[in-house]
């Protein structure tokens, strides 16, 4: 397949490789869905939100109110995901994944809270491997309701106030990493703020000594994160387009490569985050982003804002004649 692929791309009328990465993410897709006509149908983008107890210890500059506050935010349509969403016509489910909060039964928000948050993991691991093991087949669930209704493009985004901490000691344990070259400003700390998260990090990671991948992920992790592992991984096993976006989701894409390295095969990587550890994370997959904006935003933003570009790759593979049906000479 990948063969006649790249003899479909190289055909079209134009010189070989002028299309330069749209040409690379065509192949990529072709070879995911095994088909030379790849296509788009339904994309959706999952926000999973949960709290997380080491924001106890200050680590993030923003009190934990805020991830539910923001969740309405979300509900209310006012978000940054709300408005790329809705600009590049993808459906957005918000999914309570482990807010410490209740939050009315009316509002359209998937309620599979497992637990008020994390807990605080400088004292004790952020979840049981039982409470683990259940956000990653929920986050599975998820995935398969929208390949139900014939989804086959699917994004990930996150809410969490303190979840860049998890998504640091994940990447710091799973690639044998200093802690320092995992971890940067999350929300805003920088200077003497970054030095004292960076010190709260390391106590935790001293603390610790798990060794399976589902050890690691309950002690360090959170709900959410655990959550998109568990739909990674269920979104590679249906063959879905995965649309990766930055630090956090990029993290769970690591972690959910723990249990199934072939999960990044899947994986259209969106674009490049100013968050310290992404660019290490990037080098980490070989990935090529689609976009380089300077966002750190996180809730699947640069997911969102990347698909129009995925879709011109598509629609030129699709749409564009080649040189045979425009009768122009190749050479």
């Amino acid at each position: 397949m990948k063969t006649q692929l790249q003899h479909k791309i190289d055909n079209k009328t134009k010189p070989p490789g002028s299309l330069g990465r749209l040409e690379e993410i065509a192949l990529q897709i072709g070879l995911i869905q095994n088909t030379l006509s790849p296509e788009i149908k339904n994309p959706i983008m999952l926000v999973f939100a949960a709290d997380h107890g080491i924001a106890d210890e200050k680590v993030s500059p923003y009190p934990k109110e805020v991830t539910w506050q923001m969740v309405m935010n979300f509900v209310a349509g006012g978000a940054a995901i709300n408005v790329f969403c809705k600009q590049n016509r993808i459906s957005l489910k918000v999914i309570d994944a482990g807010v410490d909060y209740d939050f009315p039964a009316e509002l359209p928000i998937v309620n599979a809270k497992i637990a008020r948050g994390t807990r605080n993991m400088l004292h004790q691991p952020a979840m049981t491997l039982e409470e683990c093991q259940t956000a990653l087949d929920k986050g599975r669930e998820f995935v398969m309701k929208e390949v139900q209704h014939g989804c086959n493009t699917i994004g990930f985004g996150e809410m969490g106030i303190g979840n860049t901490s998890p998504s640091s000691l994940l990447m710091h344990r799973f690639l044998n990493l200093p802690i320092e070259e995992c971890t940067g400003a999350g929300a805003g700390m920088i200077g003497d703020k970054l030095d004292y998260k960076t010190s709260v990090l390391k106590k935790v990671s001293e603390k610790h000594n798990p060794s399976t991948p589902l050890e690691i992920l309950a002690t360090f992790g959170g709900l959410e994160i655990a959550m998109m592992t568990g739909a990674f991984l269920e979104a590679h096993q249906q063959g879905m387009i995965i649309l990766v976006d930055g630090f956090i989701a990029t993290a769970s894409l690591l972690t959910a490569c723990q249990f199934e390295p072939n999960v990044k095969k899947n994986a259209v990587f969106c674009h490049t985050s100013n968050e310290k550890g992404h660019r290490i994370l990037l080098e980490h997959f070989n990935a090529k982003p689609v976009l380089d904006l300077g966002m750190r935003l996180g809730e699947g933003t640069g997911a969102a804002v990347a698909l129009p570009v995925i879709q011109s790759a598509l629609a030129f593979i699709n749409e564009m004649a080649s040189f045979d049906d425009a009768g122009v000479a190749k050479e």
